[in-house]
């Protein structure tokens, strides 16, 4: 409390509360854009990741499996910046862009924290199912992905994370969010609408890190979850 109070009481002094209503109204409308880049990335990184690490992880792909791998690897060694680039070249400015950059800056995450998931299942778990008279599909259901599920929130915690503290990047290939006000403010040399587009966006990457951890805490259940 006694951080806090000193925290508002410096934030008054700077002028930084004055500089945060000033801009409240974009603050509130990028802050929407903002969340709606995070959001529908993160939904297609997920409907791709998670899908292509259990695939991966069960060998069903054979040999494209390690190609597939290193493809994703090698987009998330890119600079974003440079993929947002060879994006926009073929998707032009906007969303699209923007979205597709920030589904590959994610994907790798999830898929790896799948890939992990599944297989650290004890393989006597397995066979006991598979002695149940379980088909592949009921044991992947009912057997794998519940057991690996804390692992895999944990990459999709670790993704949007990352997700979210990108996405300001994406103003740069008109694709909106905080970053307007960050950027415009360094150009303007600016430091309150600096402050106003950087600050929202750090709360907002500890907000849905504490919402996808209550997640985490909730949907696992309690015989395997090590935080219950």
């Amino acid at each position: 409390m006694v951080a806090i109070f000193a925290l508002g009481i410096l934030a008054h002094s700077s002028g930084l509360t004055a500089s945060v209503a000033e801009y409240w109204g974009d603050i509130r409308y990028l802050s929407i854009q903002h969340l709606e880049l995070t959001a529908i990335s993160g939904a297609m990184a997920i409907v791709i990741g998670i899908p292509l690490g259990v695939l991966l992880a069960r060998g069903k792909l054979g040999f494209m499996g390690p190609i597939i791998a290193q493809i994703v690897n090698l987009g998330t060694t890119i600079p974003t910046l440079a993929i947002l680039a060879l994006a926009m070249t073929v998707l032009g400015l906007g969303s699209p862009p923007a979205l597709f950059g920030l589904t590959v800056l994610t994907i790798l995450p999830i898929m790896l924290n799948t890939i992990a998931g599944l297989r650290s299942i004890p393989p006597a778990l397995i066979e006991a199912a598979r002695g149940m008279g379980m088909t592949n599909g009921q044991i992947l259901m009912k057997v794998e992905l519940p057991n690996a599920m804390f692992v895999i929130l944990a990459g999709i915690r670790t993704a949007l994370a990352i997700n979210i503290g990108t996405v300001p990047l994406a103003f740069l290939i008109g694709g909106g969010g905080l970053g307007e006000l960050i950027f415009t403010g360094i150009d303007l040399m600016d430091t309150g609408m600096l402050l106003a587009g950087a600050i929202p966006t750090a709360l907002l990457a500890i907000l849905v890190d504490i919402a996808a951890s209550q997640v985490q805490f909730w949907l696992v259940p309690r015989g395997i979850n090590p935080l219950r």
